[in-house]
């Protein structure tokens, strides 16, 4: 009994796993521009004491227009991997109000498989779920707001199709390794005192106050936040 026990809990794992990876949508395109780029990404992750398929996270900066890609390093404190030159976004700073502004958003959003795209018109995307509860709260509308490749914007963020297949090969290896989503932060620049304080009579300085709190969380943990909204503003936890 124990024996038959043992073998349908491997044949349980099995399965589950099985069924994880299965769910990561993909394409031949996808596949060769993965293949293409794996070796070198655990060479270099290596080297750095990181591992392919950890847990990863993102942060965007439109100002200087740079995408960092973070991995777990042990027990849930992120190390920086890459940071990344985001060819083009649409927009100034501040965050997207409605559809059709073609302004890239700003604000706390995650990344799961169901919001991959290997299809992608642009090479290879991932939208990031924009609007996002504090976004619908105030009212902001659009919809396939995307980080992806082809280095064209029109409200996303746009990388060359070199960098879309590290971040995007990143991102599906941790995906199938277990992670459930992926968080990514975008910010309209590195959110410390000195910088915040030469934009206080700026429209959108009380919204950056409140996106300080994710940035300050992250910086001090090296783990990024629980992100809710409560009496329309963002709030940070374990």
């Amino acid at each position: 009994m124990r024996a038959l026990q043992n073998i349908l809990l491997l044949v349980s794992i099995f399965t589950s796993t099985k069924a994880l990876s299965t769910d990561i949508p993909t394409s031949s395109r996808a596949e060769r521009a993965i293949s293409g780029i794996e070796a070198q990404l655990k060479k270099e992750l290596a080297e750095k004491d990181l591992k392919y398929g950890a847990p990863i996270f993102i942060r965007i900066f439109k100002d200087p227009g740079v995408l960092e890609v973070w991995v777990e390093a042990g027990e849930g404190v992120f190390s920086k991997f890459k940071s990344y030159e985001i060819c083009t976004f649409s927009g100034e700073l501040g965050p997207k109000l409605r559809e059709g502004d073609n302004q890239s958003p700003e604000g706390f959003y995650f990344v799961n498989s169901a919001r991959l795209n290997p299809w992608s018109k642009f090479h290879l995307s991932f939208n990031l779920g924009y609007p996002n509860t504090y976004d619908r709260n105030h009212g902001r509308t659009g919809s396939a707001l995307m980080v992806h490749g082809n280095c064209v914007s029109i409200g996303c963020y746009a990388m060359t199709d070199t960098y879309i297949n590290e971040i995007y090969a990143l991102g599906v290896a941790a995906l199938q390794s277990g992670q459930p989503f992926f968080r990514v932060h975008s910010f309209p620049f590195q959110l410390e005192p000195e910088t915040l304080s030469k934009y206080k009579s700026n429209q959108w300085y009380s919204f950056w106050l409140n996106l300080k709190e994710g940035y300050d969380y992250f910086k001090k943990h090296k783990r990024p936040p629980n992100v809710e909204v409560s009496e329309g503003k963002y709030i940070f936890g374990p």
